[in-house]
């Protein structure tokens, strides 16, 4: 007993083999006088070394954590389908790495049929395949992680193959990386869009492995990915030859060389689109145009490319049927006169041309020509565009559908009536929007031949469009189907009825947002000729609007589905009488920023609550959070915005 009080530890607690006969348990000798039994306990759920005053009693038991790398990939190499793998991928972030360096091909394939069967069944079942038979994935910000890109390689392997994948930003502190993309590449070899954005971390030897292992990669899109230079995209390029759309957006490196080997292995590129890159030039966009004779779709924006590209285009596009070009700043009147005199842009159907300088006049007039299949026209930000070019190329093209003008603030009334009446005999469309150099008329037009084919008319936001204007438009165009002349706070009552009045095949969809001065005279008469075609009206910001509209709605437009009047002098008596009309399927309305519409509407909401989808009761602060939450529960079916 004094030796046991006197014992400071220094000694070792186990003397190494004094273990009874028969029997587990331990025997501790304790100095030289004393010793200890212990007898056989149930053996510890958790295994670990055992210290007592020292010494370390270390566990001996096999462990497969031991076993190198090399050893888990042969191992993991056999299992057999993905369930097991994604298990095991689930154990540890060291059996997920190795699992994800197992490329789909060294996956052993000597499995029972029997097993297989059963595999491939479990699998069908938690397949989540989309239309084409290959799994989309997407990961952005926080998310976008190497060991989340080797959770999706290991997941989706043998559940029909990742087919699409899309990465937008990254971790900031453990961002993707080659190492990622190339875990993807191994995994996924059915790889066929791939979509990075924002990912300054992935360079050039990301897209090797893509190279070497994704061989059916059909699209590619490139965004703020400064670390890609032209060796990358070169090699998607060269082992790629399925590619038929890609997209490069302000990536620093990328320049001439890689376009080059586009144009040289890509002989099934459809889609091309080039925005913000500063190393490329002509010599790029020359090649590739005049190499890739599948393409049909091109879009060149802010890119330093000369006259010559784009007569490139005119000559060598005969397989284009949609060109936009923005930005083009070097660009001449020049450059875009020989490509429409080169007559090569024969199937060209759509063109968009923003910000560019060298759209004028005369050159205007050439796209016209140089087009016969020209179906839709986009004119944006092209301040030497005058009345004189507008109608020189409405008389110079033959079958165009659509025209859309936007801040084009040299382009007048008189130019617009007038290519309106010279069009041709197909024009369905026509679009008008900030259009600053329009200013009403001071007395009547010549008469000018009507446009029979015209159906849509949309004038927004040109405020210098008046009443006068507006007459005429009506005697031009009386077949208008759709009409929208939102933001013209200028037009009255008096304008727009004779437009109403001439449109013989009856209105369907109407937009009068922000027409200030319109009241509820406009309303009765839209109503009166066009109640039985009318589906879509759209009254947001007309203070004038009242009560009286909302009853002839309800009287006389039984199509009606989708009503707008925000901002309106709507009250209760107003939705009452919507709520006793006519209409069968009206299914979103908004009443925002009704202050007059009270508690009191609640049960006229609800009877038209059968058919509604969205109710817009935004600001309508007469209407209590009560209600609200009562006409939420009563009407499930319908979307409510408050």
């Amino acid at each position: 007993m004094p030796a046991l009080v006197n014992y400071r530890g220094d000694d070792d607690l186990y003397s190494g083999a004094s273990l009874r006969s028969g029997d587990s348990g331990l025997l501790l000798s304790i100095g030289s006088h004393v010793e200890i039994y212990c007898p056989p306990r149930k053996r510890s759920r958790i295994s670990g070394p055992c210290v007592v005053g020292g010494s370390l009693f270390e566990d001996k038991r096999p462990s497969i954590d031991v076993l190198p790398d090399e050893c888990l990939f042969e191992i993991f190499s056999r299992l057999p389908g993905g369930r097991e793998r994604s298990s095991a991928a689930c154990v540890s972030k060291r059996w997920l790495t190795v699992l994800s360096s197992v490329r789909s091909s060294e996956f052993y394939r000597s499995i029972d049929k029997t097993v297989a069967n059963n595999e491939q069944n479990s699998a069908d079942e938690d397949m989540e395949v989309e239309c084409d038979g290959y799994l989309t994935r997407c990961v952005e910000g926080k998310k976008a992680t190497d060991v989340r890109l080797a959770a999706i390689a290991v997941g989706t392997s043998s559940r029909g193959g990742l087919g699409k994948l899309s990465i937008r930003g990254s971790n900031t502190l453990r961002g993707v990386s080659d190492l990622g993309l190339s875990v993807i590449a191994r995994g996924c070899p059915s790889l066929r869009a791939l979509s990075l954005w924002n990912v300054p971390s992935i360079g050039d030897e990301g897209l090797f492995e893509i190279a070497r292992e994704c061989h059916s990669l059909e699209k590619l899109d490139l965004c703020q990915c400064p670390s890609i230079s032209n060796r990358g995209l070169a090699a998607i390029a060269e082992s790629c030859p399925n590619l038929t759309a890609i997209t490069i957006e302000s990536c620093s490196n990328i320049g001439n060389d890689s376009l080059q080997a586009i144009a040289k292995f890509c002989p099934k590129l459809q889609s091309i689109t080039i925005k913000d890159c500063v190393r490329v030039g002509d010599q790029g966009i020359a090649s590739l145009l005049s190499s890739a004779s599948a393409l049909n779709k091109v879009k060149l924006q802010s890119l330093n490319i000369t006259d010559y590209s784009v007569a490139v285009i005119g000559h060598y596009g005969k397989a284009i049927t949609n060109l936009v070009l923005c930005g083009l700043q070097n660009v001449s009147q020049k450059g875009f006169w020989v490509m429409g005199n080169a007559r090569g842009l024969q199937s060209l159907s759509s063109l968009t041309v923003t910000s560019c300088r060298g759209i004028t006049d005369l050159s205007l007039e050439a796209v016209g020509k140089g087009c016969p299949n020209l179906k839709h026209m986009c004119v944006r930000k092209c301040c030497f565009v005058s009345d004189n070019g507008l109608v020189a190329f409405a008389k110079a093209t033959s079958s165009l559908e659509s025209l859309q003008l936007e801040e084009c603030n040299r382009i007048t009334q008189i130019g617009i009536l007038t290519a309106l009446s010279s069009i041709s005999s197909k024009l369905k469309s026509v679009s008008l929007v900030k259009c600053m150099g329009i200013k009403d008329l001071s007395a009547e037009f010549p008469t000018l031949s009507p446009c029979e084919s015209l159906r849509c008319l949309s004038i927004r936001s040109c405020p210098g469009f008046g009443s006068t204007s507006l007459a005429m438009v009506g005697k031009l165009c009386p077949q208008l189907h759709h009409l929208d002349l939102s933001g013209l706070c200028g037009i009255t009552d008096t304008g727009l009825l004779p437009l109403l009045e001439c449109c013989e095949a009856g209105l369907a969809k109407v937009n009068l947002s922000e027409c200030s001065n319109l009241t509820d005279e406009v309303v009765l008469a839209l109503a009166r000729l066009h109640g039985s075609t009318l589906e879509l009206l759209n009254l947001d910001g007309c203070p004038k609007i009242t009560d009286a509209t909302l009853a002839a709605l309800a009287d006389s437009c039984p199509l009606l589905n989708d009503l707008d009047v925000s901002k309106c002098s709507i009250t209760d008596a107003g939705v009452a009488a919507l709520s006793r009309g006519v209409q069968s399927n009206l299914q979103v309305l908004s009443l925002s920023g009704c202050s007059m519409v009270s508690n009191k509407s609640i049960p006229a909401l609800e009877r038209l609550g059968k058919t509604l989808l969205g109710l817009n009761l935004q600001h309508c602060n007469s209407i209590s959070n009560s209600k609200v939450e009562m006409l939420t529960e009563n009407l499930w079916r319908c979307d409510i915005l408050s």
